[in-house]
């Protein structure tokens, strides 16, 4: 966590993803990767936001409390995290899992223009609602650029496309208007386009359990088939799915913190994020969508 110094104005780039025309559904063909272009943190390019904006409490997750706005101690003066190679031996799990989805790049390049919160509170407030908003509407483009590969009917297709764009010019927004954006709004609006988009998918592989918002910590779903299930926001902490086959399965919101994913497969799991995956605990049995890497934490 934390990026290095920041790049001179000649190299800086705009990180925001490529958006499809809705009505053109050959750019739906695009691999995954390149319809999330953009949606993956650059540290080298931000200025620590992720050490400054966000607060910590005390927990499993962070050794430390930390309010909102006030660097870590741990944050170097070159924007540079000093434990980064032990942030987990270190009691930062939390920290080691997190993922901006390339909202800290962007809001240092291109939304404040190259602007570091440090030159003052202003500038710092600024910044840090900018990062707050962008990191969730950059979450939503995550998902919806999966969705966009997903739907299969071109009417659905087209409406994913459509949010996406709306979603992208959101993003794009100056720091002024794009502390105006309910971040919080537009997730129920895009929720039900990715649940239509979930179900069709789900049901190619025939529809698995219904396990919406389950309380399934610690749970014994070693081997279970879980094909086509419905897994979006249930708690799987330390849930044992070894072996599992979670083909098809909607993880998109699912509590993953220290899940047993060794042998399971994974790949071919929807609405699944990094952070997921890197709070889990896998190895090299286990397989991984494509698009997603296989945490160094895990053993081979």
């Amino acid at each position: 966590m934390g990026a290095g110094p920041r790049p001179p104005a000649a190299s800086r780039r705009t990180y925001a993803a490529p958006v499809p025309d809705a009505r053109d559904d050959r750019r739906a063909l695009l691999p995954l990767t390149d319809l999330r272009a953009g949606l993956s943190a650059d540290c080298s390019a931000c200025l620590g936001l992720c050490c400054v904006a966000p607060a910590f409490t005390a927990s499993a997750d962070f050794a430390i409390d930390k309010p909102a706005g006030t660097p870590c101690p741990n944050l170097r003066a070159d924007s540079r995290c000093g434990i980064h190679d032990r942030l987990r031996a270190s009691g930062f799990p939390g920290c080691a899992t997190f993922d901006c989805f390339g909202a800290g790049q962007q809001v240092v390049q291109v939304t404040h223009a190259g602007s570091d919160w440090r030159e003052g509170p202003e500038v710092a407030a600024a910044m840090f609602t900018s990062f707050t908003a962008l990191r969730q509407l950059h979450e939503l483009l995550w998902h919806l650029a999966e969705a966009l590969t997903l739907a299969a009917d071109p009417g659905l297709r087209d409406a994913v496309a459509s949010a996406r764009a709306d979603v992208t010019a959101l993003a794009a927004l100056p720091p002024e208007q794009l502390a105006t954006v309910d971040a919080t709004a537009q997730r129920h609006t895009v929720g039900p386009l990715l649940e239509r988009v979930s179900l069709l998918a789900r049901a190619e592989a025939g529809l698995g359990p219904e396990h919406r918002g389950a309380d399934l910590m610690g749970a014994r779903l070693s081997r279970a088939d879980l094909r086509g299930a419905s897994l979006r926001g249930a708690y799987l902490i330390g849930a044992d799915l070894r072996g599992a086959d979670l083909h098809r399965a909607d993880l998109l919101g699912a509590d993953l913190r220290a899940a047993d994913v060794r042998g399971a497969r994974v790949a071919g799991a929807i609405f699944l994020t990094q952070p997921q995956l890197d709070a889990a605990r896998g190895d090299g049995a286990t397989t991984l969508p494509e698009d997603l890497e296989r945490p160094q934490h895990w053993p081979a």
